[in-house]
């Protein structure tokens, strides 16, 4: 009777397993994990490492701040891309009062890499500290063994603390007599932003960083791509070879540009970017640029994505690009679909990168899988 009741719990066990197993992506909807609860990893990126891909993102609460840090950081783990084991949380928050990450901060967009050098996963993500809004805008990094954690969390940092971009104009290193009295937003002032202003006023105290994002490139140089400038300018930043700290090699990219929530892939030989534009949590129309080069110059491509919805990024805003391992140019725009008054209802927008010609197009599908990159 007891080995009865076993193999009738272990099929009841089974069973439940193949009723939650996904075989498609369905942007937009409610996404379960393989315990059947909405996976719970926002504004993420995704490290693939032994056959396993590994996503990484903010655990949100339901109530009241729920957009703070309660938690920490959770991790899923799958081998299919549509089906996500809970790994749990493998950065938590800390009781301490006086730690940068205690509990009730603000925790954004962790990315994580792997080192091929010392062995280690490097986490990266925004940091704001508690009851302090949005002023501290610092890039924080974490270390892991393991992709499965614990992270130890290292330390945060303003980029950059005096040193100059490296496609500042030396003109620019000086401020206009008359700049301390420019009124906010006009014309003139959009100019000396353009022209350096915020990055003279945080050059001895190192530069905001806030949505980012982090790229290794074919030579395992790796990169910190972060919305800086009062979120007016993006910067992309050398990370050191343990990529723990800044090399001080960087650049602005599209200065006064107003872009945010970067995402990277390279193509070709190409490098491509997807941003958003600055509406807080409404959506807005997505930008797309491409360059020969990480440092630039960055051409504007427009919005990738096409049809209904388009002028809305489908109702979402991005947050990685992620290449199918093994599979040649098959990239998957990841993007949020934000519920600011119920941070753990939002739900994820993965759609297909297609091109025509050199410009990324994103399109919506209401129901994919990966056979769609084979269709023309």
């Amino acid at each position: 009777m007891k080995f009865l009741f076993s193999v009738v719990a272990a099929c009841c066990v089974l069973f439940s397993f193949c009723l939650n197993e996904n075989d498609s992506f369905i942007p937009g909807k409610p996404w379960k994990d393989t315990d059947g609860i909405h996976i719970n990893a926002h504004g993420g990126g995704i490290v693939f490492m032994d056959g396993v891909y590994y996503w990484y993102g903010e655990h949100k609460t339901a109530g009241r701040g729920g957009n703070t840090a309660q938690e920490g950081v959770r991790c899923y783990s799958s081998k299919d891309l549509y089906n996500w084991k809970n790994e749990g949380i493998v950065l938590k928050v800390e009781k301490n009062p006086d730690s940068e990450i205690t509990k009730g901060c603000i925790i954004e967009r962790p990315k994580v890499i792997f080192n091929k050098k010392t062995r280690k996963y490097v986490m990266w993500f925004h940091l704001e500290l508690k009851n302090q809004g949005y002023e501290a805008a610092r890039a924080a990094v974490a270390i892991s063994n393991t992709p499965k954690g614990p992270f130890k969390y290292i330390k945060s940092i303003r980029p950059n603390k005096g040193v100059w971009p490296i496609n500042f104009d030396a003109k620019f290193k000086l401020a206009p007599a008359n700049e301390e009295e420019l009124k906010s937003w006009t014309p003139e002032w959009m100019t000396a932003v353009k022209n350096g202003m915020l990055v003279r006023r945080d050059f001895d105290m190192g530069q905001m960083s806030r949505d980012m994002t982090v790229y290794v490139d074919d030579d395992d140089k790796a990169y910190l791509i972060y919305s800086s400038e009062d979120n007016l300018t993006l910067h992309i930043a050398e990370l050191s070879d343990d990529y723990l700290s800044f090399t001080g090699k960087w650049t602005r990219m599209e200065p006064a540009g107003h872009n945010e929530a970067p995402a990277i892939f390279k193509k070709d030989g190409i490098y491509y970017m997807i941003t958003s534009g600055c509406t807080g949590w409404d959506p807005n129309a997505a930008r797309s640029f491409r360059s020969k080069s990480i440092w630039g110059p960055w051409k504007s491509l427009g919005n990738p994505c096409i049809g209904k919805g388009a002028s809305l990024t489908f109702h979402s805003q991005s947050t990685f690009i992620l290449q199918v391992q093994g599979e040649k140019d098959q990239f998957i725009f990841m993007a949020d679909r934000w519920k600011p008054d119920k941070p753990i209802d939002g739900t994820y927008v993965w759609l297909p990168i297609k091109f025509n010609k050199e410009k990324p197009v994103l399109k919506w599908y209401d129901k994919w899988d990966l056979d769609v990159f084979r269709k023309k």
